[in-house]
């Protein structure tokens, strides 16, 4: 009879005991803030997600601790089991860790780690599982991608400069990222062995493992470019556009039930619900039981861009049914024209309509969405990240969208407010048969399935995202996960939206 072998515990190490002095930062560049968090939360995030790690130690620049329990306590992160101090060096760190990983294990009892730099924060789910599989079968494990560069090596002679004295083959090539995985019980033999080294240093572990492990193989598992490390000020700007491209997945609800469960006695709130994608998702939430006010010019009256429209129409619904949990803004105008050619009520109304109107509902919102720990849900366009001729009114007012999005959700999240963003693809609306005339049947997303994916993420705990739906999605336009991996994609498909 054979006997079953628990599955060992796997412990990510967050490395976050280096400065800002290369980003030119009086802090650690860790907790510098991109696309709203700071950049530690959003690399404790991944791990924290991630269903092959069990538990989660920080090792963080001496004097900044309480910075890091902070974030811990305010995401709550439940992974998170130490918040310690690193030491002078990345080996010193390491070997703080090491120390800390064997309290409490039994004689005999091993465990995986992986020790992962806190400014990669791109990392993905795909290159933590591929880490914690290979740990089944080998005890060290390198993250690498292969070098698109040459690359030299250089000698220099005094002070004529560098000179190049060989170009190994690219082909083999590769460049080393993190996390670096091993056996607890390998990575503590190996930096055992290298304290009897009088001259020991390196700048990751798996150098110590091949150095003083020569035994140990150590295998490789393949890399992605978007795990980048934040150390230069350019890394700063990229790593936010990488954050704000990438699209995130909304969870669907397990069956019908599960909809009417979550919206029995909720009261939903829509701008823009006379027709079109806002018309959709009231009457989807109306179904499975929500109390909806869908909100429009045509119907009832309001008009986005009049503040005490706004206020009024929340108002009332929040004196008929005591609450309002769900705030939704699809109101919007499409104008399309050079803008000099375009006269000053034009520009008024697109600006009055596409931005001053959301943030009025907005800061209106705000009071009621306290109260229930709601969500706002705004609209973007595809063509948000890139403004295109004779759409400047209508590719700027989105873009506004985005950033606000972002800035609200940073700056509402110590209230429980959620604030989302749907980005769909060209999608089959009267705004836009209006704007383009009848086009080829089957070439639109159909405002049906934006509304459906937009009801997911108003029952998701999502917040600071912008959400992407797309016709080629295989469950009827339902945004799946994209990741970092999509955003080069998403920039492509957007060249030619609206």
């Amino acid at each position: 009879m054979s006997q079953h072998i628990a599955k060992p515990r796997t412990t990510a190490v967050i490395l976050a005991g280096g400065t800002g002095q290369r980003v030119g930062l009086s802090i650690p560049k860790q907790l510098l803030k991109i696309a709203g968090k700071a950049v530690i939360e959003h690399t404790l995030t991944t791990f924290e997600n991630a269903d092959s790690i069990d538990d989660i130690i920080v090792l963080m620049a001496p004097g900044y601790v309480p910075d890091v329990e902070k974030i811990v306590a305010k995401a709550g992160f439940t992974k998170v089991k130490k918040i310690i101090e690193g030491g002078s060096t990345r080996n010193e760190t390491t070997e703080r860790a090491i120390s800390a990983l064997g309290e409490g294990l039994a004689e005999g009892e091993d465990r995986n780690v992986l020790f992962h730099d806190a400014v990669r924060p791109l990392l993905s789910q795909r290159v933590i599982d591929d880490c914690v599989a290979a740990l089944d079968r080998y005890q060290a494990v390198d993250v690498a991608i292969p070098s698109a560069d040459t690359i030299i090596v250089t000698r220099t002679h005094g002070e004529d400069g560098e000179f190049i004295t060989e170009i190994p083959d690219r082909s083999r090539l590769r460049r080393g990222q993190t996390p670096q995985a091993f056996k607890l019980s390998t990575i503590r033999r190996a930096y055992d062995v290298a304290a009897g080294d009088p001259n020991f240093q390196a700048t990751d572990d798996c150098s110590v493992v091949l150095k003083y492990l020569p035994d140990v193989p150590i295998h490789v598992v393949a890399g992605d470019e978007y795990n980048m490390k934040v150390t230069q000020p350019v890394d700063v700007f990229i790593a936010d556009k990488l954050f704000q491209l990438a699209s995130t997945a909304a969870p669907e609800q397990n069956g019908e039930e599960a909809y009417r469960e979550l919206l029995t006695g909720k009261t939903v709130v829509i701008f823009g619900g006379s027709y079109g994608i806002g018309k959709d998702i009231a009457e989807l939430a109306e179904s499975y039981g929500a109390d909806v006010y869908a909100l429009g010019r045509s119907t009832t009256g309001t008009h986005v861009e009049n503040p005490e429209e706004v206020d009024d129409a929340l108002s009332k619904a929040y004196g008929e049914t005591g609450r309002i949990d769900y705030v939704v803004n699809t109101a919007g105008v499409l104008r399309i024209g050079k803008l000099a050619e375009t006269d000053n009520a034009t520009i008024e109304e697109a600006l009055k309509v596409n931005y001053l109107a959301p943030v009025q509902i907005a800061r209106s919102s705000y009071k009621y969405l306290a109260e229930t720990n709601g969500q706002l849900l705004l609209y973007t366009s595809s063509s948000y990240t890139r403004g295109r001729a004779e759409y400047s009114l209508y590719s700027s007012t989105k873009a506004a969208m985005v950033n606000l999005t972002q800035a609200l959700s940073d700056e509402w999240a110590g209230d429980g407010i959620r604030v989302n963003c749907i980005n769909p693809e060209r999608t089959a609306t009267p705004m836009r048969t209006k704007a383009f005339g009848q086009e080829p049947a089957g070439s639109l997303l159909s405002s049906e399935a934006v509304a459906r994916t937009s009801l997911d993420v108003l029952l998701s705990e999502l917040t600071g995202h912008v959400i992407d739906v797309r016709q080629q999605d295989p469950t009827a336009g339902a945004a799946k996960a994209s990741g970092f991996e999509q955003a080069l994609a998403t920039v492509l498909d957007r060249q030619d939206g609206v």
